[in-house]
């Protein structure tokens, strides 16, 4: 009896070249149209009506592959489904579960759109924007939402929950309402991987038992012109370096790789590369007096070279060295920032967002509309004058150098 079933092998399969139809049994055919084109085929009747469904290319479906397809699609046959139809139906609700998928930063951005429309007043939007790219982006932000869990979650929340307490509370909740949001367009199901009681609560420390972040220990800015004018008398890089860390109110990082062509002498300002920043975005350093004095010595790579190594920035250390040397161990490089900002609160009357867009902190709309406005950079720079001015004045005496006898008066 002639074999009627899986009449071809995978050689001949691969031999053939002569177009035409080559049963293979059961319905289905390699569809031979020339020697590099290859393709199965499956004929079959239903209800009476002959049909045929294409199954691929010979490049893409090998002959075992063909034949279990025609296998399940001859199931379907015996429970009188149209292959052709189910594969139609099957794509489409495919497609459509696509077109029903969106990641974490599309939700977020919808969902952000849809509360502030209508609003006159940016703030909450800008801090959810600000907040939402920050810290939970990097994490969540290409994840579709019907597949984030708690575990994401807790991975995008852990590493600011003890240090920055009270932003990672607020976050939590605005990742609650987003995924909620989410879940009542129709883009994911079941329980909210953000919800706090009888979820997040076992695995992150209640609000209340956070310890409090520490901050960086700081030099009262009633002592800075007496430290200032210590520092002056300091010779080399690293009292260069400093000074100037603290005549810009710079991070030690952002001071440690400046370049020569970051500084613009005629209009006196420094562009801090986004890749040497904390948020990532370029930062304009409007710079005093002195602080273009104090550039005059640095090398073609670095504005404060190594000492032994003039193509190599100077160490990390090198600043907090000095500072333990000079009798200031109990201070830290950035404490300074901190000693700006209380200057500039107690002793100026410069708006909060000024000082702050000098600080390149991130805290919300008022910051981004200081980089928006036009006469920022204009305020900055007299802050940054000012501070100037401060760092250099006269240091108060100590007690009991002003204090003349009476006899002798």
């Amino acid at each position: 009896m002639a074999q009627t079933v899986n009449r071809l092998s995978a050689t001949k399969v691969q031999k053939l070249k002569t177009p035409g139809m080559y049963p293979d049994g059961a319905g289905l055919y390699l569809q031979v149209t020339s020697e590099d084109a290859k393709s199965w085929l499956l004929r079959y009747s239903l209800r009476g009506i002959p049909r045929e469904m294409g199954l691929g290319s010979l490049r893409k479906v090998s002959l075992a592959d063909a034949r279990k397809k025609a296998s399940d699609y001859h199931k379907l046959l015996d429970d009188h489904i149209d292959p052709i139809e189910h594969r139609a139906s099957t794509r489409d609700a495919a497609a459509l579960a696509r077109a029903k998928t969106i990641i974490f930063k599309e939700a977020a951005d919808k969902f952000i759109a849809m509360r502030t429309q209508g609003l006159k007043n940016a703030k909450h939007a800008m801090q959810w924007r600000t907040t939402i790219a920050t810290y939970i982006e990097p994490i969540l932000g290409k994840v579709p939402v019907r597949d984030i869990d708690v575990g994401l979650v807790h991975r995008a929340l852990e590493p600011i929950w003890n240090t920055k307490p009270e932003t990672a509370v607020r976050i939590r909740g605005r990742i609650e309402k987003i995924l909620g949001w989410a879940k009542i367009n129709g883009y994911r199901a079941g329980e909210n991987p953000a919800r706090w009681r009888d979820n997040l609560d076992g695995l992150l420390l209640p609000r209340s038992e956070v310890r409090k972040t520490k901050h960086h220990p700081a030099l009262s800015y009633t002592e800075l012109p007496a430290f200032m004018k210590k520092l002056r008398q300091e010779e080399g890089t690293a009292a260069r370096a400093l000074e100037f860390a603290i005549l810009t109110a710079a991070r030690t990082e952002e001071v440690l790789l400046a370049r020569p062509g970051e500084i613009n002498r005629r209009q006196k300002l420094w562009t801090v590369p986004e890749d040497h920043m904390k948020l990532k975005r370029k930062h304009l350093v409007p710079l005093p007096g002195r602080a273009l004095e104090l550039l005059d010595n640095g090398s073609d790579s670095y504005l404060f070279p190594s000492r032994s190594h003039p193509d190599k920035h100077l160490s990390n250390m090198a600043m907090l060295n000095l500072l333990d040397r000079i009798g200031y161990g109990h201070v830290t490089v950035h404490g300074f920032r901190s000693t700006f900002k209380d200057w500039t609160r107690d002793c100026t009357r410069f708006e909060n967002f000024v000082s702050e867009a000098a600080l390149a902190h991130a805290s919300g709309d008022k910051i981004e509309a200081a980089y928006a406005r036009g006469d920022v950079l204009a305020k900055r720079r007299k802050l940054m004058d000012a501070w100037g001015d401060y760092c250099a004045s006269i240091p108060a005496p100590a007690d009991g150098e002003n204090i003349v006898p009476l006899r002798k008066a």
